[in-house]
């Protein structure tokens, strides 16, 4: 393959590329819950205890991996920001139900993770040639 074929073939456009820089940030995500939860579990003892506090810790640690990972692909401020936001938005639309006692506990953080997915895949699609589709 020559140079010109070869260059063509790595900056085009792909599904697969895409879904892949997806999970990429998944996996990141996890590693910022693995890395940063004891952190938080050390300097607040009584986060078990509050459901809003653990949802806004847990995306934060989400954030943190995921942002780390993004500038290290070469990501700019504003697709991390939009990224971050996808992480809290999820968590901050169930809350009212959670508080109103309409959603349980365990409800609110399953649900917050699924509508995750969607909320990143929105961003990435907004910005989808910056993430290779």
């Amino acid at each position: 393959m020559n140079h010109e074929a070869a260059t063509a073939t790595a900056h085009r456009p792909s599904v697969l590329r895409f879904a892949l820089h997806g999970l990429e940030m998944v996996i990141a995500m996890v590693v910022g819950m693995a890395l940063l939860g004891p952190l938080w579990s050390w300097l607040w003892p009584g986060l078990p205890d509050d459901v809003t506090a653990q949802a806004l810790v847990m995306a934060t640690n989400m954030s943190i991996g995921m942002a780390v990972w993004m500038r290290i692909r070469g990501h700019g401020l504003a697709s991390i920001a939009e990224m971050s936001a996808a992480m809290y938005l999820s968590f901050l639309v169930l809350l009212p139900f959670t508080w109103a006692g309409l959603m349980s506990p365990m409800a609110f953080m399953t649900a917050g993770h699924v509508l995750m997915v969607p909320a990143m895949l929105i961003a990435m699609l907004r910005r989808r040639r910056e993430y290779g589709w």
